[in-house]
């Protein structure tokens, strides 16, 4: 596995029913996630535009999400906002600075935290309208025309970060140094 530095500038929890979610100094992951969060578990059901059936229950391969604060600055240069996106606007639950292109970050990448967490990347975390209409509602360009979903959706895409699960459970904290461990696939034979 290659490996780079991050840092964790933020991480949150979310506990309601829409997407926000809350920064926190710390959060302590568990085996089922991030404690207090609406994503923790072992398992999920499956919504509309997931890999399933609507309503099936399987792994929870989301027990987290994350974001780099690069590729947010990537979308919002895109969109020629008039201010900056804050990582709230994304319900993310760690915002990292350091890694360009975290969104391509390959299933089995780790993030090992200072307290010994690890935390595993399952997948890549498509463009949500949810958030999308978050963002239209709340920004202008610098020409000041409204946005669209469809304008941020495409613009996001392959840049809304990665989602996985609690691979060792312990403290994770705003500021922590993060050695991410990029996934390369062994050679055979």
């Amino acid at each position: 596995m290659k490996e780079q530095k991050a840092t964790l500038i933020s991480v949150s929890i979310g506990s309601g029913e829409d997407m926000a979610k809350h920064v926190r100094e710390y959060v302590m992951a568990d085996l089922e996630g991030f404690v207090d969060d609406k994503h923790r578990g072992f398992s999920r059901v499956c919504y509309e535009g997931d890999t399933e059936p609507v309503g099936t229950v399987r792994r929870n391969n989301r027990q987290w999400s994350g974001m780099s604060q690069e590729e947010v600055r990537e979308i919002e240069e895109a969109l020629n906002l008039d201010q900056r996106l804050l990582p709230g606007d994304f319900g993310v639950n760690v915002f990292v600075e350091g890694i360009k292109d975290f969104s391509k970050l390959p299933k089995g990448s780790k993030l090992v935290f200072p307290s010994g967490a690890v935390l595993v990347v399952e997948d890549f975390n498509p463009p949500c309208t949810h958030i999308a209409d978050k963002i239209v509602s709340l920004y202008r360009t610098r020409s000041g025309t409204p946005l669209t979903r469809r304008q941020f959706l495409i613009e996001a895409k392959r840049k809304r970060g990665v989602v996985g699960v609690v691979d060792v459970p312990g403290k994770i904290c705003s500021g922590d140094l993060i050695d991410v461990k990029r996934y390369k696939s062994p050679k055979l034979g």
